[in-house]
């Protein structure tokens, strides 16, 4: 089966190398259409969940998004976050986009390199005494950081802030695709909701990420390319490989 046309569930990068690359080589085109939207919880919808933003000394974040929502709660619930309090971010962009809600200070402000192991290693015995908030959207597991917090003993709660919420995609008709590339829970779940009687049949889909995975196999579908593994760190590489072997 020749692949010709490639959804990616995604907005467009801002550099399309990769692909064009995979276009030049094997004559495919790529379309992007971002599958959900993420937008903040509702002060209802985190109220439910019972957590008072000052009851935690310190905040693991993961990205922009939670960051923009955590400070809108608490605007909206009346809640001064004290000048005290301490960020553990993920990578060193995140840590930088909270310069739009508060001002930065190393001795406050904490970032790893984008792994779990990292933020656990930022806190060590120094920061062990705090209460942490573990920030995280509505599909996403935090199990990876929480079993390591665990396992050093750490005083934390997990809280949900951001939900993905299924954009319109009914004007698309999937059977012009020859491949669909999935990277979220939310996409599985957008697809599920836009078209519910979708039958794969000779349509390849890829997915990329281990959460991504559970979801499409739980949904009944078929997992024709996985990424990332070594050979194939991106998905553009993934397709390229897979195009190699055809």
């Amino acid at each position: 089966m020749s692949i010709q046309n490639i959804l990616v569930s995604q907005n467009a990068p801002r550099v399309l190398t990769q692909y064009q690359t995979v276009t030049e080589k094997f004559g495919a085109k790529f379309s992007f259409r971002p599958f959900f939207r993420i937008e903040p919880l509702t002060s209802r919808e985190f109220r439910a969940q019972r957590i008072n933003l000052l009851d935690y000394t310190a905040v693991v974040f993961s990205s922009r998004h939670v960051i923009d929502a955590y400070f809108s709660l608490a605007e909206e619930l009346r809640i001064k976050i004290p000048e005290t309090m301490k960020y553990f971010c993920s990578t060193e962009a995140v840590a930088m986009y909270l310069q739009k809600h508060i001002v930065y200070r190393k001795r406050k402000i904490f970032f790893g390199t984008g792994t779990p192991e990292s933020v656990v290693a930022l806190i060590g015995p120094k920061h062990k005494g705090e209460k942490f908030l573990i920030t995280q959207s509505d599909n996403s597991s935090s199990e990876a950081i929480t079993s390591l917090f665990d396992a050093a003993k750490l005083q934390y709660t997990t809280g949900v802030f951001v939900k993905s919420v299924s954009q319109d995609i009914k004007d698309l008709n999937l059977k012009d695709f020859d491949m669909i590339v999935f990277y979220n829970p939310a996409d599985v779940k957008s697809l599920q909701e836009n078209f519910p009687g979708f039958e794969q049949g000779d349509i390849k889909l890829v997915s990329f990420g281990r959460s991504i995975v559970k979801a499409m196999e739980e949904a009944g579908l078929r997992i024709d390319v996985k990424a990332p593994t070594p050979e194939a760190p991106s998905v553009a590489k993934a397709i390229e490989l897979y195009l190699q072997g055809l």
